[in-house]
Order: structure tokens, then C-alpha cells, then sequence
């Protein structure tokens, strides 16, 4: 009974909480004004237009926006086209669409917004006018934007040009989001191409060396340098997994071991909760690439490596050392800004750049050095980072 009487009391509270917010909602719409209600209505609807540009110009994303752009500015029809066609046509009078590229050329041309007079031989079509204004990207015309409606009013053309500015800003925005994934795309086939075509002879060497000696070593050497250059040139995925990632730096380093002998010894300690994390692809390996040429060129005895990858909470923590040559810091900090051939340090400037606008300044490259001392880098990834997956 007294569960009853508890379960019921909670229904009656809920109930009392459900009418207090319907009656403070009720009352907040009451005490709206006209302005703040348009305001309101004005930017849901372009946030609404938004998304759908950011896509570009082209027709599936451009007729999503086309129609959030009509409601703005309150026109029986409106189009939008890129350089060459109409990509999108929203509403009425859909056969004034042909003629649209043709009236477009002279805003193509200036650059300016620009009203014509449209004639129509159907006698119920609202459509006796157009404004149209251009799209401009990065300084470029990039589109047009027309708003079809019965007469051209002084302030649907301040309209018009007010939209096709905030229309052409998303366009920007896109063009942005490709720039950034251009750059990616670049600074991971640049790290490709500083993979040393020396490592890839010595390897081949190596392995050839065992081939009347130890032919299942040659085999096993050989499928880790298949494995290990398919890898490094795969064509597509921004992002992999630290296990996948550290599975590569093995392969080198097998590679790398067959060349050395007895000379480089590595340290491998590695967290099994960290293994499934999310890192950006090719961004240890070039930093074990560069161990393994500052901790062995200019030395005759041993060399030793560690690689560490620890659980940080909500974090991997990641620390690759050498014992070898070092850098002279003023150097280090020239590379690290791009300011220097990245032969003095594989891809670190690359890869300090990616992490920071990835995740933030807080997560560059922490490097410890001098000349004749080793070298110690230190990264740090998020275990959980939104849009961030693995391919």
C-alpha cells in the first residue's frame, strides 16, 4: 500500500511539474513581441538553410537550401546556380528556370546584384521580376542566387543581397571544411614521401642477405615489409587505431633490426587498454622512424629504443626515447615551426601541426633534447573525441 501511495504521489508531482513549465512556456510566448517572434523565425530558418550549403552547390544539398532561403525572403520562387547550370529551382514558375543562366551572365560578369524583368505567357504566374545576387567566394563568383517574385521592391533587393552574403559565407565554410581535408590528405602523402628510399634498399638488402642463410627469417622479413609499405600507402582513412599504428612501428622495426643486428635494441611497453584508441594515421611512425636515425647514424656502439604507450584515464599516453645524436634546441623548435628542411626531424613539424588542430595546442608534440644526449617525444591523445573514428 504504501509502494501505492508513493507511486502516486510521484504521478501527482510529475503531473504538478508538467503544468508548471506548459504554464511558464505559455506565458513566455505571451510576453513575446512581434520583433522577437520574427527574429526568432528569421535565424531557426537560416539556421535551418546552413547545414545543407555547407555541402556546396551542388543539386541535392542545394534544393535542402533553397527552400529555407525562399521562406526568408518570401518569394514565389526562387533558384540557385552555380557557374555553369541551375542546380536548384524552389517553387513556382519552374519554366523561367532556362532563361535564368542567361539573365546570371552580367552579375557573373560584375559582380553586383541585378533586377530584370521576367515576361511569362501563362497568364497565372506571379512571376513578372528577378533579383539576382551574386555568391561570392573567396573573392570569386561562385553562384548566383535569384529571387523570382512579382514586382522587385527596394527592399527585397537589399534582401536578396543580404541573403546571398550570408548564403555565400556558408559557401565559404565549405570550402574551408574541403581545404582542411586537402591538407590532411597532403601532409599524410608528404609523410609518405619522406619514408627514406635508403631504409627501403637496406631493407631489401637485409632481407636478401638471408635468403640462402635463414630463408624463413627472408619470408617472415618480407611479409613484414609488404605489410608494412601497404600500410604506409594506403589510400584511404584519415584516422586508424593506436593497435594498428603500433603493429606497423613493429614491422619497421623488425626491418630495421635485420638491418642493424645486435646494435639496436628496442623496449616495447605497451598498455592493452590503450590499443583500441583512435590516432591520427602515419603519427608515431615517423616519430620511431626518427628514433631510429638520430639513436644509430653517427654512433658506433649500440643503440637502444623505448616505446611506452601508457593509460591516462582519459587518455593514451605515448613516449618514444632514443639514446642517440640529439638536436640542438634552437633547431628543434625552428623544425617544429616549419621553418626548416625536415631532414633534421622526420615529419615533426607535420605532425605537431596535425595533433594541435585536431585537438587543440594542448596537444602538441612535447619533445626533451640536446645535442649528444638522446631524444624523448611525448603525445597524448584523447580516448574519446567527437567526429574522430577510425577507417
Amino acid at each position: 500500500m504504501d509502494d501505492v501511495l508513493t507511486a502516486g504521489a510521484v504521478l501527482l508531482v510529475g503531473a504538478a511539474l508538467v503544468a508548471v513549465v506548459w504554464h511558464a512556456t505559455r506565458s513566455r510566448r505571451g510576453f513575446w513581441t512581434q520583433a522577437q517572434r520574427v527574429t526568432y523565425e528569421t535565424l531557426h530558418t537560416a539556421w535551418s538553410a546552413a547545414p545543407p550549403l555547407r555541402a556546396g552547390l551542388v543539386p541535392d544539398a542545394a534544393r535542402k537550401s533553397a527552400r529555407h532561403l525562399r521562406t526568408l525572403l518570401d518569394t514565389p520562387a526562387l533558384a540557385l546556380t552555380d557557374e555553369t547550370d541551375v542546380v536548384a529551382w524552389e517553387g513556382t514558375g519552374e519554366q523561367h528556370g532556362a532563361q535564368t543562366m542567361d539573365l546570371s551572365e552580367e552579375v557573373f560578369e560584375n559582380a553586383r546584384t541585378q533586377v530584370f524583368d521576367v515576361t511569362c505567357d501563362e497568364p497565372s504566374c506571379p512571376i513578372r521580376s528577378v533579383v539576382m545576387a551574386p555568391l561570392v567566394v573567396e573573392g570569386h563568383v561562385a553562384g548566383v542566387l535569384a529571387a523570382y517574385s512579382p514586382e522587385a521592391t527596394a527592399g527585397l533587393v537589399r534582401a536578396t543581397t543580404e541573403v546571398a552574403r550570408w548564403a555565400a559565407g556558408q559557401l565559404e565554410l565549405a570550402e574551408l571544411d574541403r581545404s582542411r581535408t586537402r591538407l590532411v590528405e597532403a601532409e599524410v602523402r608528404a609523410l609518405r614521401a619522406q619514408i627514406s628510399p635508403h631504409f627501403i634498399y637496406n631493407s631489401l638488402s637485409a632481407i636478401a642477405s638471408y635468403v640462402r642463410t635463414n630463408p624463413e627469417r627472408a619470408r617472415t622479413l618480407l611479409l613484414d615489409f609488404a605489410d608494412f609499405t601497404r600500410y604506409s600507402f594506403r589510400r584511404h582513412g584519415d584516422f586508424t587505431t593506436l593497435s594498428e599504428e603500433l603493429k606497423s612501428i613493429d614491422q619497421y622495426l623488425a626491418l630495421e633490426r635485420a638491418r642493424f643486428g645486435e646494435r639496436l635494441t628496442v623496449t616495447l611497453q605497451i598498455a592493452p587498454e590503450v590499443l583500441p584508441v583512435t590516432v591520427p594515421f602515419l603519427c608515431l611512425q615517423p616519430l620511431v622512424e626518427n628514433a631510429v636515425r638520430h639513436g644509430m647514424e653517427g654512433k658506433v656502439e649500440p643503440g637502444h629504443i623505448s616505446i611506452h604507450a601508457a593509460d591516462g584515464g582519459s587518455e593514451a599516453h605515448i613516449t618514444i626515447e632514443d639514446d642517440g645524436i640529439g638536436m640542438n634546441p634552437e633547431e628543434l623548435r625552428r623544425t617544429l615551426a616549419g621553418r626548416v628542411d625536415e631532414s633534421a626531424g622526420i615529419g615533426l613539424g607535420n605532425i605537431d601541426e596535425r595533433l594541435r588542430r585536431l585537438y587543440g595546442d594542448d596537444y602538441g608534440l612535447v619533445v626533451e633534447t640536446a645535442e649528444g644526449l638522446g631524444t624523448k617525444i611525448r603525445v597524448r591523445f584523447p580516448k574519446y573525441q567527437p567526429g574522430v573514428h577510425a577507417s
